[in-house]
C-alpha cells in the first residue's frame, strides 16, 4: 500500500507572516513524519497496489486536523486514526455534502 500525507495550507487560516512561516514548516515536517514514521507499517499491508491518501492542516484553533480522502478498508481508517490520535490530532470534519467544515 502507498501511503501519501499532504500539507494543506489553508488561505482562511492565516496567523501573522512570520508564525505563518513556521507553522507550515512545522506542518510539512509533521505530514512527512506522518507519512515516514507512524504509517510506515500501511506499506506492507495487502494488496500492495492500493492507496490511502491523508491530508493534514490546522483548524481555525490550530490545531492539527487530518482526514482520508479516498476509499479505503475499514480498518486501515482505524489504523490512521489511532496513529493521528495518539499524535494528538483531530479528525477533520465533513459536512453530508463533502464541504469542509470550517471548525
Amino acid at each position: 500500500m502507498t501511503v501519501t500525507v499532504l500539507a494543506i495550507i489553508e488561505p482562511d487560516v492565516k496567523p501573522a507572516p512570520p508564525l505563518a512561516k513556521v507553522m507550515n514548516e512545522r506542518l510539512v515536517r509533521f505530514a512527512k513524519e506522518l507519512q515516514d514514521t507512524h504509517l510506515k507499517g500501511l506499506e506492507t499491508v495487502e494488496p500492495l497496489f492500493d492507496d490511502v491518501v491523508i491530508y493534514i492542516g490546522y483548524n481555525s484553533k490550530y490545531s492539527i486536523r487530518w482526514k482520508i480522502v479516498n476509499d479505503v478498508p475499514g480498518g486501515i481508517e482505524a489504523e490512521v486514526a489511532d496513529q493521528c490520535a495518539k499524535l494528538g490530532y483531530i479528525k477533520w470534519k465533513t459536512t453530508v455534502f463533502g464541504v469542509i467544515d470550517k471548525s
